[in-house]
């Protein structure tokens, strides 16, 4: 047999290496010390495309020349998330210590899934810090997920498993009695449907229900649909309700939602991937208290806690209900009580990935290093720069407010005496448009009532007032601008 001599991965060189860590870690700091003079965004030049799309490498080159390619093709065109005027969507900015925490989690590289080793330790404590931030009992059970998609779905799956004695688990949705339906307003993000539709309920098992003038659910109108519904013998179990709208940052009215819950005795989930870390925001707490008694909850930490991508949290009160869920123990994953098989219940057992990064150590570190007031303070801030660009617009006449301010959600729109609805749809386009291209500063748009809206969500943690003082500015320069070439 042929001998084929050993061969691995690991440098050559490793001070060379070293020097190439170094000059990555300062190019990071320089990157971020300087954010602030940088655009928020560039155009991808078509040379940088090509250069993207070519074909798989057969043989390597020097990890040096490799880095300084990603210097020049893929570093100066970053989404810009990081800049302190990125306000689209609803994306954080991340933090130098949360960065460095996952080049840490990657050298490490353990499979944080099952083992008796740290990590297991600081994923399973960073999920009681999440019990502890939203006031959830200590015997609940969670899960870090990748984020607000992956946390709805893994909620929904032990609501869907838990529907009465019907054991839909082993059997399938067969075994339910009925069509099952999850109730959520027309508001309500998109991952929910994707779930429903995964989880074998289509998307007709999905009631949306109508808002308000203020984009909340219409309790009233869910008290009519699950009566509809249950007379028709259709069988409703679960409704989610939403803290904070991806749209307009709307609070559904909670406490409302859980005594309908109570009252059909149906599941509760909150969907609070934007905004159920406001709890920490006195303003906000009341409207978001119910969240303490919801069955599920849903929550990014890459949104309002600004941990880099990606991490979210899944919160179940019946801790039985969801290891039932997904627990399953095949020959390979035995646990022992002693050695690397020891330790800690699989993770694998209360959700679906068996192979799961260290995602938690660069949550650990992150509160480590700031602990709860200051992000308590961070989340307020943004509250409150959402609330002052909210008073900028009020006060000029050729800027609209388009939808009641809700946490850090500010959604408005330049108008100009006799234009007509299609022209100020233009308008508005054309600015953020420009707005982006220009690298001035990154809002998002939607449309609200049918009108074409300028969206700035602020889950920023460097953003200052000035920042919405120059956003109007320019909003209202480029607006003028575009009018005068009409």
């Amino acid at each position: 047999m042929e001998t084929i001599p050993d061969q691995n991965l690991d440098p050559k060189d490793w001070e060379s290496m070293r020097q190439l860590g170094h000059q990555m870690v300062d190019d990071l700091i320089d990157y971020w010390k300087g954010i602030r003079e940088e655009k928020t965004w560039k155009p991808i030049p078509e040379e940088v495309k090509t250069f993207l799309d070519s074909p798989l490498p057969e043989q390597g080159k020097d990890a040096q020349e490799v880095y300084e390619e990603f210097k020049q093709y893929i570093f100066p065109y970053n989404k810009g998330n990081v800049h302190p005027r990125f306000f689209a969507w609803i994306q954080g900015t991340g933090t130098p210590l949360g960065s460095f925490a996952d080049l840490l989690a990657s050298g490490m590289n353990p499979n944080t899934a099952i083992g008796e080793h740290a990590a297991m330790y600081v994923d399973r404590q960073v999920v009681n810090w999440c019990k502890e931030l939203m006031n959830f009992p200590s015997e609940a059970s969670g899960i870090l997920v990748s984020g607000g998609s992956m946390a709805n779905i893994t909620a929904l799956t032990v609501a869907r498993n838990s529907v009465g004695e019907e054991k839909i688990r082993q059997k399938g949705l067969k075994a339910a009695s009925a069509q099952l339906l999850i109730y959520c307003s027309v508001e309500t993000h998109s991952c929910v449907l994707k779930a429903a539709e995964i989880l074998g309920l289509g998307s007709e098992g999905v009631r949306k229900i109508q808002v308000n003038d203020r984009f909340q659910l219409d309790s009233t109108a869910l008290r009519t649909q699950i009566k509809l519904d249950l007379q028709t013998g259709l069988l409703p179990f679960c409704i989610v309700g939403t803290a904070g709208t991806v749209n307009t940052g709307a609070i559904d009215p909670m406490e409302e939602l859980l005594e309908i819950s109570k009252e059909y005795g149906l599941w509760f989930h909150v969907d609070g991937a934007y905004g159920a870390l406001a709890k920490l925001d006195p303003i906000y707490a009341d409207a978001l208290r119910a969240i303490e008694a919801a069955d599920s909850l849903a929550f990014d930490l890459h949104k309002w806690l600004y941990v880099p991508y990606e991490v979210g949290c899944t919160l179940i009160r019946d801790a039985k209900k969801h290891r039932d869920s997904f627990a399953i123990a095949p020959n390979y994953l035995l646990q022992e009580q002693r050695g690397l098989s020891g330790g800690l219940d699989s993770i694998n057992n209360f959700g679906f990935e068996l192979s799961r990064g260290f995602k938690a150590l660069k949550v650990w570190m992150s509160l480590k290093e700031h602990g709860r007031a200051k992000y308590a303070a961070m989340i307020a801030q943004n509250n409150r720069h959402a609330a002052y660009l909210a008073e900028l617009v009020v006060q000029h006449p050729n800027l609209e407010l388009m939808a009641p301010l809700s946490m850090s959600i500010t959604c408005f729109r330049m108008v100009y005496p006799g234009m007509a609805e299609e022209e100020l749809r233009e308008l508005n386009r054309e600015i953020l448009l420009r707005l982006q291209e220009e690298g001035i500063a990154s809002p998002s748009s939607t449309s609200l009532n049918g009108k074409y809206t300028l969206r700035v969500a602020n889950t920023n943690q460097r953003t200052r007032r000035e920042d919405m003082e120059l956003l109007v500015r320019e909003v209202l320069r480029l607006g003028k601008q575009i009018i005068s070439t009409l």
